[in-house]
């Protein structure tokens, strides 16, 4: 089934839309940009040329030549430039991963993300189905407690329990009684919050989000280790089994980083990267030991600093949780996996409130305040301990990301396929339902001479059109992936 964007209906007059239905009043005011886009370029033409950015918050405006070329030859097969287009100028989507700066790229990347983490553990796009029998364990590498916080507790039975409940409750230095016997919402806002902000170590907890991304790798070093002396001792070659995964980072309510990562037992050829079956005789409960093992095991100091010039301890918080991932049906199927892995790929630090870009000198004092709330702690400690010249710059320069300077999605190279892979696909998915065609030689070369020329919608009116078409596209995939859905279930039932 194929989709297209479609333009909107001619509005009536200036108040009223086709049918007499009165127009709301902040798109009314609207009406005299739609209605010059109309008159200057078409709606139609200029839909089918932002088709590709059409849903994007703040797409890239981009002008120049584009120059299709013979590679083998030299030969120019074709030119084109944006002067002729519709505004001048070619769109391009921004494609952000955050949410809150552009749904719909994010959504994009979700998908995308959601596609290369579930191919790793039921094949396709490149890896085996074979891949559905190796074991794989879903691990939440938690922080460690840098002081008490508001959080939501349950019971074994499900029931939400009092938040810190003390009988002989102790009173902090500070006065503050370090209790809480409120049931909290999963929404309210005291959780993550500190019970005590002058007792809770800001400090050590930006310097934690800094070197969480070291942390994970000595304790992927020491997983490999153990993994190699296992292999041995079940009389194996420690070189025929590798372990391979995924992980996405996620921000805390209270402003420190844990790692979620699905973690695949693979066989292994030297000089060969082919996914193949491991040894029966390892399995998940033997990965599920060893990853328990090596987050227990794994912590190191940090260099001297002037406020701690022995260095802050780095390591794993207590809660260090592992299951088992079951194909199909089970508590945590490879679909739920996926799923929460490709959720927490498009956020950053929206969970706990602050949303802002790179600081600077002259942006850092709206948002860092020593005195001030739980987050302008955490920002202030990040600007006062990266001081210019020395490696602890670092904090400063990821103080908007409350210390943490590393990638939120990273994976194995050969856990599945990549991110420009999928891209590619989708262009050419793209480029055949607009009928472009795709049977071009290999000898082919794309020679695009494009400058940036801004970003955003010209207007408003624009961006109303743009995303209300790209919207309504959505909707037609979504009936025409039900129907599917419904025929395949016709056809098995």
């Amino acid at each position: 089934m194929t989709t297209s964007l479609t333009a909107p209906a001619p509005p009536a007059t200036a108040s009223t839309v086709a049918g007499g239905a009165a127009l709301p009043a902040k798109f009314a005011d609207l009406l005299p940009g739609i209605i010059a886009r109309a008159e200057s370029t078409g709606w139609e033409p200029w839909l089918a040329h932002v088709a590709g950015a059409a849903g994007c918050a703040s797409p890239v405006r981009l002008r120049g030549d584009l120059i299709t070329a013979d590679g083998t030859t030299g030969h120019i097969l074709s030119a084109r430039t944006t002067h002729t287009m519709p505004d001048g100028v070619v769109y391009k989507a921004c494609g952000t991963r955050r949410a809150h700066l552009c749904p719909s790229c994010a959504k994009t990347y979700q998908h995308d993300a959601f596609h290369l983490i579930r191919s790793g553990l039921t094949g396709g796009k490149g890896v085996p189905a074979t891949v559905v029998g190796h074991p794989a364990v879903f691990v939440t590498f938690t922080a460690p407690a840098f002081g008490p916080v508001h959080a939501r507790r349950r019971t074994a039975s499900g029931a939400v329990a009092p938040c810190h409940a003390r009988r002989d409750a102790q009173v902090c230095p500070h006065g503050v009684t370090l209790a809480c016997a409120a049931r909290h919402g999963e929404d309210a806002p005291e959780l993550g919050q500190p019970l005590c902000l002058d007792c809770y170590d800001h400090a050590a907890q930006v310097v934690w989000n800094g070197f969480a991304g070291e942390l994970w790798r000595r304790t992927r070093i020491g997983l490999d280790r153990a993994l190699a002396r296992t292999a041995k001792a079940a009389g194996l070659d420690p070189a025929s089994v590798r372990l391979r995964y995924v992980k996405v980072a996620e921000f805390q309510r209270r402003g420190a980083i844990h790692f979620h990562a699905l973690i695949r037992l693979d066989g292994h050829l030297p000089g060969d990267d082919a996914v193949i079956p491991p040894p029966p005789v390892l399995d998940a409960e033997t990965i599920a030991a060893l990853v328990t093992d090596a987050a227990a095991g794994t912590e190191f100091t940090t260099p001297g600093h002037a406020e701690r010039p022995g260095g802050w301890r780095i390591g794993w918080g207590s809660q260090i949780d592992v299951r088992t991932v079951e194909l199909g049906a089970g508590e945590l199927t490879e679909g739920h996996a996926a799923g929460y892995l490709a959720k927490y790929a498009t956020k950053a630090t929206e969970d706990t409130g602050h949303v802002s870009r790179r600081l600077t000198e002259d942006t850092v004092e709206a948002y860092a305040d020593p005195a001030g709330d739980h987050i302008a702690r955490l920002i202030h400690a990040c600007w006062s301990l990266g001081e210019p010249g020395g490696q602890w710059l670092r904090l400063r320069r990821w103080a908007h990301m409350l210390g943490f300077g590393g990638h939120f999605l990273t994976k194995a190279r050969v856990w599945s396929t990549t991110f420009a892979s999928l891209r590619e696909a989708r262009a050419a998915w793209t480029r055949c339902q607009l009928g472009v065609d795709t049977a071009e030689p290999d000898t082919t070369v794309l020679v695009n001479h494009l400058v940036y020329d801004g970003q955003g919608w010209h207007t408003e009116a624009d961006a109303l059109m743009a995303n209300s078409a790209a919207a309504r596209a959505r909707e037609q995939r979504q009936v025409a992936r039900e129907e599917l859905w419904s025929i395949q279930e016709s056809s098995i039932y």
